[in-house]
Formats: C-alpha cells, sequence, structure tokens
C-alpha cells in the first residue's frame, strides 16, 4: 500500500485502507469485504447481531454474563486515545514463523504505529528480527505467556474466545481471582494447575497462565467477528452450522490480518508462511520445533490460508516483509 486514507469523522471508523488497496480488496475478494467493524468488544456488545447468533469461536451466544462482567472491570474498549488519534494508522502483525530468522527486520517492524504479537511468541533476545516494540499481543488462554516478567509493559492484552471456557478465564484473570485448571496432561490423564480459591472448568488442551501482569484497563477482548468473517468470507472454510469443526478455524495470524484490514490504513506482515516442503526447517523463530508439526493441526486448513494471504499480497493490499508468504 502506498498511501493513507482519510479518517472517517463518523466515531473514529478509518476509510478502510487506502482508496487503492480498498478497491483492490474488493476485486480480491469478489465484494465480500465492507462495513467498519469494532477491533475490540464494548458495552454495546449484545447489539452486534452478526456475532449474536453464533457461539465461540465465531460469535457471542451464551457468553453475555461473562463478557459484561468483564468489560464492567475493564472499562477501556478502544486502543489507546493517542492510536487513536492518528490520521493514518500503520500497522504490522508479527508471525512466529521460522522465516523471521535472520532476517533482521526489527528495525522496520519497530517502525510501524502498531505491533501486533501472537501468543507467546518472545521478543527479548530476538530484537534484531522482531523487533521490541508491541503495541497489541493477541491470545487465547493455552497461548499465553506463563511467566509474568515475560510480558511487554505498555502493550494491550488481547484474548481471542475461542471456546466458553477462555471468556471464564480472562474473568477471573481481570478479577485477579487464583485460577485452577484441568487439562489433558501428555499420558492422558487430567492434571490440575494450581490449588483453587476459585474453580475453573474443564476444556483447556494445555497447562494455561494463571496470571497475567495487568491492570483491567489493559485488557480487551477482540471481536469475534474477524475469526467468523475470516473463516466464512475471506478464507472459504466450511461452515459446519456454525460451529468449530474440522479444518474450520482459522489461525490466529489470519484473524489478526483480518482485524488490521478493517481497522488500518496500511497492513504488513512478518514471519508468516509455511513451507510444506521443508519439513525439517523451524516451525516458530526462538524453537526447534519443526515444520513438520504443524500437519498434525485438525482445525486448520493452512492451504487455504497461504492461497487466502497470497491474493492479498499479490495484490498489493498487505506488504509481506519476509517473504514468506
Amino acid at each position: 500500500m502506498e498511501m493513507c486514507a482519510p479518517w472517517s469523522s463518523e466515531g473514529m471508523i478509518p476509510q478502510l485502507l487506502s482508496a487503492e488497496s480498498n478497491i483492490a480488496m474488493n476485486i480480491v475478494l469478489n465484494d465480500k469485504f465492507s462495513k467498519p467493524a469494532p477491533m475490540f468488544l464494548d458495552d454495546s456488545f449484545r447489539k452486534w447481531a452478526r456475532i449474536r447468533e453464533f457461539v465461540p469461536p465465531f460469535g457471542i451466544k451464551g457468553q453475555d454474563n461473562l463478557i459484561k462482567a468483564i468489560l464492567s472491570v475493564t472499562k477501556e474498549y478502544r486502543l489507546t486515545p493517542a492510536l487513536d488519534s492518528l490520521h493514518c494508522r500503520r500497522c504490522i502483525i508479527v508471525g512466529n514463523g521460522g522465516v523471521l530468522a535472520n532476517k533482521s527486520l526489527g528495525s522496520r517492524i519497530d517502525d510501524y504505529d502498531i505491533v501486533v504479537r501472537l501468543n507467546s511468541a518472545p521478543v527479548k533476545g530476538f530484537e534484531r528480527d522482531v523487533g521490541s516494540k508491541t503495541t497489541l499481543r493477541i491470545t487465547y488462554p493455552e497461548g499465553a505467556m506463563q511467566r509474568p516478567e515475560q510480558y511487554e509493559r505498555d502493550s494491550l492484552f488481547v484474548l481471542a474466545g475461542f471456546k466458553w471456557q477462555d471468556f471464564k478465564w480472562l474473568k477471573y484473570i481481570v478479577y485477579k481471582e487464583r485460577v485452577s485448571v484441568q487439562y489433558q496432561g501428555l499420558n492422558g490423564t487430567l492434571e490440575r494447575e494450581t490449588a483453587a480459591e476459585v474453580s475453573a472448568s474443564d476444556g483447556f488442551w494445555k497447562s494455561v497462565a494463571t496470571r497475567v501482569p495487568k491492570e483491567p484497563p489493559e485488557i480487551r477482548i477482540l471481536n469475534p467477528y474477524f475469526i467468523q468473517e475470516a473463516a466464512f468470507t475471506l478464507i472459504g472454510l466450511p461452515f459446519n452450522n456454525g460451529l468449530m469443526g474440522r479444518g474450520n478455524i482459522p489461525t490466529l495470524g489470519s484473524v489478526a490480518v483480518t482485524m488490521a484490514l478493517h481497522g488500518c490504513d496500511e497492513v504488513a506482515v512478518a514471519g508468516f508462511g509455511y513451507d510444506m516442503n521443508t519439513p525439517n526447517a523451524p516451525l516458530h523463530y526462538y524453537e526447534t520445533v519443526r515444520m513438520a508439526a504443524i500437519k498434525e493441526s485438525w482445525t486448520h486448513n493452512i492451504q487455504r490460508e497461504k492461497e487466502f494471504l497470497r491474493k492479498l499480497v499479490k495484490a498489493r493490499v498487505i506488504t509481506d516483509l519476509s517473504s514468506g508468504i
């Protein structure tokens, strides 16, 4: 994208992307992309018809009381005032891919207004390749950093809720209650994370963070419409009656890109792309897990997502700094 579009004076909603990119977006997606959408849930979330009729991860059905309880404490539903006031919002989604290693993209990443990071991808020790700036960290309970010292200061913690237990977990985090959860251990047995004052329900597929060192105003809930739109409208995953099923859950990276297409004037990505032809290559820039591991995922359709992202790059709707897509 070459230039920023002016912002709408109505509710501080951006005119989606630059004018040139907005046209390209609708050509690439056959006019499927339209209408502004708020990044985060606010106290009017019940009025949003597009998410009201779907259960998580594609909506909020059945979660009204939990979400209301969370929002009553966080009381902040937007970006920071400084970011909200920008006339040109330049965003980059930093993926966790091994393609980032040894690219020295850190300074270019830090140059963006909004730097979005995913799950527990570390920054410390990898600044040369991934930068040092974090504006938003989007995650779900199983993906959240488990050690408080790992969290960056001055960043927003954003929950992407994929199941109802995720919202219950966030309520405990926001209210600073002790979290106790059971999860399926490697040997198939149920393991308990910590002694309980308050018990969270089962339903997590691995150990989860029991504390997030953020004050309530630094916590947000990602609009689940982005999960719904990424899955069914943009990528074209199976609808499955609006329920989570095999191969119909978009990766968090594609969800974050969808969010940015709505909320930013310029969108870039780095650290995206899985090369299945190199099964022994590092899957992530920060660990030794190999590329072949992604084939074990039953929820994602990596090939469909790659096709979607390639269309966006080819049409210059988004920029791929690490050339992995």
